[in-house]
């Protein structure tokens, strides 16, 4: 029987006690089909033709040792009896029998719990359920019974997650360190196949498309095979952990985008695990895991090492949040779309701030409000800073189940347990008044149409303004919203010859419009308002010009079947946005190469081109190197400025282009009504193309099938490989833990202002030619062409070293004004790339920290800006403050966290980066407690307090061990069997 420890206190915990009462979600064995993880290619579809959903999947292969199943669940559950058995109730159906048993909140007879925020409960019927006063204790039931006084202490709360989602990017190093942790057991002399996750785990590998070919028919099948072609490595050995390791799903390549597909088909809403009924809830390895929060499923972003401890059945230490009250009023008006809702929503919220915290959507406004609607404002939990923005479930969420494909029977077992434990709002009874920490509101009918640019995604721009809002940002200078580009040529205009045809560049002018990301593509009135407009611009006799690379990237072969269905496909085809793949494309930064002319105009003449897309990120370098300008728009928008081929303009009064009867075409003359929209949606998205899309879903494609894996359950590491590499993390690791560490005499590595992004810190996009990482690569016989992008390896560590800090677009203070990857090797003063700097610092064995600003690590959840500082020899990072995610991972990576005190910054301090740093921790991790202040000391005299973000207890045990995932092996080896 495997054992695995979850709590400090070596605590034994049955992998089958997750069936039980007691558990966070099931141990359910994955599918086994030729497209998931079958080697042998035989289908579990055999006697099952109906859709599946994915419980059933995972529960069909376990009836051969249902009965063992059964034995080692009871033994679990007398091991770890619940404190609140005496509150487990029957939930009967209407027709007789019942649904299944749970974890009666209103039993409590508790008035404190009819007040919580409904995302409370959530974290409440956890800590119920898993509590044995052992793990999880009554006081912190307690604590979270008594969210109103408790949450601004900053308490902490152990939770633990029903399952973990994943994609590839951070999939792959997850199943490295699964795999290298593996190696590590099995060298200490203990059973490696104590390393496997305890709750389901969803990888959806979306990452790796890129937009080679565009504007094209066949670039579906195009980019699909180059996408094998370089990721073939990588996809065989996520295929071999879906194997070699249990509870373990891999949806194929080609199947949407992650978060689509756990919208549309993986969220449950609510388990039902033998009998046991209790709240979906997931954490995963991207920061937009929180669009499931729009299904009323508590989801939101961890960092690769926090998903990999929650795998291996760590409960999650938080602090228990704060929550806004985010009141919606009125509706939309004609003409404004979900996406302009967003970026109001991501503005206001930025404002109020709201990182750490979350935000509870409610009021009359909800019923104007689709369910896509709704998941398009969580999704962009991460760019108003909040870990979740949580929409409770009431009908509209019923009526979304039932159109995606889930069975009556199941919509009307969630509706009937979140009803019997008052996780339901139903707007046609009276509603009990609730408590939040703060509150907001909006009226809908205040939205306007908006875009959000050139650099961040909260700096929202007013459609009517944005003519102005573009020229003061060229006026400007360098910064978030200025490119400082001189008055006497801001005008000019570059002519140049496209395939023979004549053609122009200025500034503004758009050279990529991309419709991406699931953060739209999961909408199908925003992707139906696109093509409708496409429809209109077609019929009138506009066209998008040829040297703008268009592309559409649906987040699930669902968007295809009902843009067919619609007759509108051939619309978009026309104006050059052909279906590219199901990923995430642009979104990420795989936006594929600019046209070699186009390209070179940019370069040549310093043009500041810019990208329109859908997506939710748009930090400079993200989208593609030559695009200094990036805007967030909706889907209909980004057809729209892809027409009018530039960002200057303004739309009431300039004219998009000329139809073909000579009359100039202005945007109101294509933008649909939102009541075209709404019919077209209504006879165009069948449940039965869900059905048939998640059906087709889990038998792959033909690539990915004829991939061969072994079978063995410790990997063959390939020291040749360029993709696929044994990291470091446990080298001459002994039993013993290393202990705290100080900082003695430290180097300034980089100093940096505020807003610091994971995209300055992580290898991201592609692989610079003149890099340490391309030099590598080169050395090992990859050509130029193969590099393929930093996310694609990031399975190799001595890639993602060299590609830590690599970002084109660093501002480095040491550099005195100059941006890129280099930095001063501050003993000699030379100028070096940050990668040669660090190592320089390692072989003559110096310390080196990190100078910061506020929101330092702020985007997406990558644990590789954690992991890639430490190997660099990071020891420290001292800022004004640090996004909720990064700061925990850098925690679990062994790195220190300090925050300069209020008021004060390196500036302020007079600190230039190039004094050597003391910093003195107590030797006993039982000295140190949690945010506590700790004194810097320079070696020019200056000292100063700091606060330590150490912010729980479990965070100062990864410490003591060197990180989290030393930790939970030294305690796997030490519970006793």
């Amino acid at each position: 029987m495997t054992l695995a420890f979850v709590n400090r206190a070596s605590r034994l915990f049955y992998p089958f006690r997750t069936f039980s009462p007691l558990s966070a979600a099931p141990a359910l064995n994955h599918p086994s089909s030729p497209s998931l993880s079958n080697p042998n290619n035989t289908s579990y579809h055999s006697n099952q033709s109906h859709w599946r959903s994915p419980l059933s999947h995972r529960a069909f292969i376990r009836s051969s040792t249902i009965n063992l199943d059964r034995f080692e669940r009871r033994l679990a559950t007398m091991a770890t009896q619940n404190v609140y058995e005496s509150i487990l109730t029957s939930l009967p159906k209407p027709s007789g029998g019942e649904f299944g048993k749970y974890y009666s909140l209103p039993s409590l007879n508790d008035p404190r719990i009819d007040k919580l925020p409904y995302s409370i409960r959530i974290l409440l019927e956890s800590a119920i359920r898993n509590c044995d006063d052992f793990e999880v204790k009554k006081n912190d039931v307690e604590k979270i019974i008594d969210w109103e006084n408790t949450s601004p202490k900053q308490v902490e709360i152990p939770f633990k997650p029903a399952r973990v989602l994943l994609q590839d990017f951070t999939g792959v190093p997850a199943v490295v360190d699964l795999a290298c942790m593996r190696d590590a057991m099995n060298k200490l002399g203990s059973d490696s196949n104590k390393i496997n996750p305890l709750v389901p785990v969803d990888l959806v590998i979306d990452h790796s498309v890129q937009v080679d070919v565009a504007r094209s028919e066949n670039a579906v099948q195009a980019n699909m095979e180059l996408e094998f072609q370089r990721n073939k490595e990588r996809f065989s050995f996520l295929k071999w952990g879906s194997s070699a390791f249990h509870n373990m799903l891999v949806v194929p390549p080609g199947s949407g985008i992650v978060h689509q597909v756990n919208l549309e088909y993986l969220g449950r809403v609510v388990f039902n695990n033998d009998g046991i009924l209790y709240p979906d809830s997931v954490v995963g390895t991207d920061s937009h895991t929180t669009m499931i929060d729009g299904l009323g499923v508590a989801g939101w972003g961890v960092g690769g090492i926090e998903a990999e401890a929650a795998m291996l059945g760590q409960p999650m230490s938080m602090v228990l949040p704060g929550v806004v009250g985010f009141r919606l009023s009125g509706k939309l008006k004609n003409g404004v779309t979900a996406t302009d809702l967003v970026l109001t929503v991501t503005q206001i919220l930025r404002k109020h701030g709201v990182v750490g915290k979350f935000v509870e959507f409610y009021g009359e406004g909800m019923s104007e409000l689709s369910l896509a609607d709704r998941a398009t404002i969580a999704n962009m939990s991460p760019e108003y800073g909040a870990t979740m923005g949580f929409f409770p479930v009431d009908h509209v969420t019923l009526q979304y189940l039932k159109l995606t494909g889930r069975s009556d029977e199941t919509v009307a077992m969630i509706e009937s347990y979140l009803r019997a434990n008052r996780m339901f709002v139903d707007y046609n009874e009276p509603q009990t008044e609730r408590i939040y920490s703060s509150y907001l509101q909006l009226n809908l009918e205040d939205v306007e149409p908006c875009i959000s640019g050139p650099k961040r995604p909260h700096d929202r721009v007013p459609l009517k303004e944005m003519k102005a809002d573009w020229h003061s940002c060229l006026d400007n200078k360098v910064g978030f919203k200025g490119f400082a580009v001189p008055k006497e040529s801001q005008n000019k205009v570059v002519e140049f010859s496209f395939h023979g045809a004549p053609a122009q560049l200025k500034h503004g002018d758009v050279v990529i419009a991309a419709i991406t990301s699931c953060t739209n593509t999961s909408n199908p009135s925003v992707m139906l308002g696109a093509a409708l407009v496409a429809k209109k611009a077609c019929e009138l006799g506009l066209e998008v010009k040829p040297w703008i690379k268009t592309s559409l990237a649906p987040g699930s072969g669902v968007v295809t079947k009902y843009l067919q269905k619609s007759g509108l496909q051939k619309y978009l085809n026309q104006q050059g946005f052909h279906i590219v793949g199901y990923g995430c494309t642009t979104c990420i930064g795989n936006s594929g190469d600019i046209d070699e002319t186009v390209a070179s105009v940019i370069s040549d003449n310093d043009i500041v081109a810019a990208a329109v897309l859908s997506g939710n990120r748009n930090f400079e370098g993200r989208v593609h190197p030559l695009t200094r300008a990036n805007y967030l728009a909706s889907p209909p928008l980004v057809v729209a400025y892809a027409l009018a081929g530039t960002v200057d303009i303004d739309f009431e009064t300039q004219a998009i282009g000329t139809g073909k009867d000579g009359k100039k075409v202005f945007l109101r003359d294509i933008w649909p009504s939102n009541e075209e929209i709404a019919e077209v949606v209504q006879s165009s998205v069948l449940p039965d193309m869900f059905k048939a899309t998640y059906e087709a879903i889990t038998k792959g494609n033909p690539m990915w099938n004829e991939l061969s894996v072994p079978t063995s359950n410790l990997y063959k590491w390939d020291p040749s490989s360029t993709y696929i590499h044994e990291p470091p993390y446990f080298k001459d690791m002994t039993m013993s833990p290393p202990g705290p560490h100080g900082v003695k005499d430290a180097y300034c590595l980089l100093n940096f202002g505020d807003s610091i992004t994971t995209d300055h810190i992580s290898p991201a996009g592609s692989i610079h030619k003149d890099s340490p990482a391309a030099k590598y690569l080169m050395e090992r016989g990859v050509d130029r062409r193969d590099f393929n992008s930093y996310g694609s390896r990031r399975g190799n560590d001595e890639v993602m070293a060299r590609g830590t800090f690599a970002n084109i677009r660093l501002v480095n203070k040491l550099l005195n004004g100059e941006v890129g990857p280099k930095t001063i090797h501050i003993p000699t003063g030379e100028k070096l790339s940050v990668f040669d700097a660090a190592m320089r610092y390692n072989t003559q064995g110096q310390d080196t920290i990190i100078l910061a600003g506020a929101e330092y690590g702020s985007g997406s959840s990558r644990d590789w800006a954690a992991k890639g500082p430490m190997l660099l020899g990071v020891k420290a990072v001292i800022s004004k403050s640090f996004e909720r995610i990064h700061r925990s991972n850098l925690v679990g990576m062994g790195i220190i966290p300090l925050c300069f005190k209020a008021g004060e910054d390196a500036d302020t301090l007079g600190l230039t980066g190039h004094e050597r740093y003391t910093i003195d921790l107590p030797s006993t991790v039982s000295e140190i407690r949690p945010g506590q202040d700790v004194t810097v000391v320079t070696d020019s005299g200056k000292s100063f307090t700091c606060t330590a973000r150490f912010d729980t207890e479990v965070e100062l045990a990864y410490f003591d061990h060197g990180g989290i995932l030393p930790y939970v092996i030294r305690n796997l080896i030490n519970a006793k069997h």
